[in-house]
């Protein structure tokens, strides 16, 4: 009995020891964390800042306008007893170009509600671009120089200063700033919702 008593001992005393092995081995020798590890963190607001200020001077709207400019400059003589003029007749055709200039947009006019799938714009006003005769379509109609007047060779240059005056401010007073933002706030959330945002929600300052 003594004898199957040792035998029975000694495997037990072989598991206790690797048993013991083990765990020396598991302290000694702990799991070693990767070289390298990454944190991803996502910050939608600028991407969506990006993506409109990309668009900077978003031109939305075009008029054609024709306007007629009759320029005349009177001229006296004899002192003051004789007038004569110099008058030139212009038919100008030009196109007014209005738009937003979203390259001045600030952090704070983007807020991005990710979880809502929500943003709100606080865009600058529209404003006019461009104001340009077209060359090829505007022509001097008539030109008139009384026979005791100097002809002023620079009447043509003032008619079509005047001329491209004129259509600025008939194109703004047909509500061309209006319709440019109407047109702004139409392409940003187009292009809003193409970045899979649900509801956007534009303000003007």
């Amino acid at each position: 009995m003594r004898e199957r008593s040792g035998l029975v001992l000694i495997p037990l005393v072989l598991v206790t020891a690797l048993g013991a092995a083990a765990v020396t081995a598991t302290l000694r020798f702990p799991t070693i964390p990767p070289p390298t590890t990454r944190t991803v963190t996502v910050q939608a607001t600028p991407d969506v800042l990006r993506a409109v200020q990309d668009l900077a001077r978003l031109e939305t709207v075009a008029f054609h306008m024709e306007r007629v400019v009759d320029l005349r400059e009177t001229q006296t003589h004899a002192w003051g007893l004789v007038e004569a003029q110099d008058a030139i007749l212009l038919v100008a055709v030009g196109e007014v170009v209005a738009g937003v200039d979203l390259s001045a947009l600030r952090p704070e006019d983007v807020r991005h509600d990710a979880a809502a799938g929500r943003v709100d714009l606080t865009l600058p006003r529209a404003t006019v671009f461009s104001a340009r005769l077209d060359t090829g379509r505007t022509y001097v109609y008539r030109r008139d120089t009384d026979a005791l007047a100097r002809r002023q060779e620079h009447l043509e240059t003032l008619a079509r200063q005047e001329a491209e005056r004129s259509i600025e401010a008939a194109a703004r007073s047909q509500g061309i700033l209006a319709t440019a933002e109407r047109n702004a706030a139409r392409t940003l959330t187009g292009l809003l919702h193409a970045m899979a945002i649900r509801e956007v929600r534009i303000t003007w300052r």
